[in-house]
């Protein structure tokens, strides 16, 4: 428990596929029982309000394929340049709006995944065992959905996942799947895991969201 008294602003919605409220409701009370008065906002006009977002220090994003306007990019954007800090998985950040200012800021971008829900694990970077995201974690296996992304080269890598080679490529192809970058004085965390509830069932990928949330967090 602490008494930060920092403030986090959840942004929820878009397809339901991803249960945004279900799945961001699960993370409410870990924010709270560190130190955050949390509020919840189902509409991306928030980030058009610089004051409310200069006073927010983590913003929580799970909005898949909406469309985002030109001003609520660069007002999110700014803001994370100025210190909030943004976090977010799956698709409620690498596959939230069609916008190149956001690719940049994320530092990645969703292009597909396999048909379905398949068995494949995550390898933890060792050049950055020591990030306080994934520190004292090991790899681990997961059934869900495996995202293939394009990501920008200055990010941090902190996990990996292999996709076997397919008809078109000739060999292993080894993908980032969970990374951090700073922007400005602001930190964004990104992990592509968790297109269901009950992926977070699995211990590893409950601690480093969560550690990645406090990560990003002013």
């Amino acid at each position: 428990m602490t008494t930060d008294n920092r403030r986090a602003l959840i942004v929820r919605g878009g397809w339901d596929g991803h249960q945004p409220v279900t799945i961001t409701d699960t993370f409410v009370p870990f924010l709270k029982e560190h130190g955050f008065a949390v509020a919840i906002s189902d509409e991306l006009a928030v980030y058009e309000d610089a004051d409310r977002l200069a006073a927010t220090d983590l913003i929580v994003q799970c909005w898949t394929m909406g469309t985002i306007s030109r001003e609520q990019s660069a007002g999110l954007a700014a803001a994370v340049r100025a210190g909030t800090g943004l976090a977010g998985w799956h698709g409620g950040i690498v596959d939230s709006f069609h916008d190149h200012g956001y690719h940049l800021l994320t530092g990645g971008k969703f292009v597909m995944h396999p048909p379905g829900f398949l068995d494949h694990t995550y390898q933890l970077s060792a050049e950055h065992a020591g990030h306080p995201v994934i520190t004292g974690l090991g790899d681990f296996a997961i059934h869900s959905e495996q995202y293939w992304v394009l990501t920008d080269p200055r990010i941090g890598v902190l996990a990996t996942t292999t996709f076997p080679p397919d008809e078109p490529g000739d060999r292993p192809t080894v993908m980032p799947a969970v990374w951090t970058r700073t922007w400005g004085r602001g930190r964004v965390f990104v992990s592509t895991i968790g297109h269901k509830p009950d992926d977070f069932d699995v211990p590893e990928v409950r601690t480093l969201t969560e550690r990645g949330l406090l990560w990003a967090s002013r």
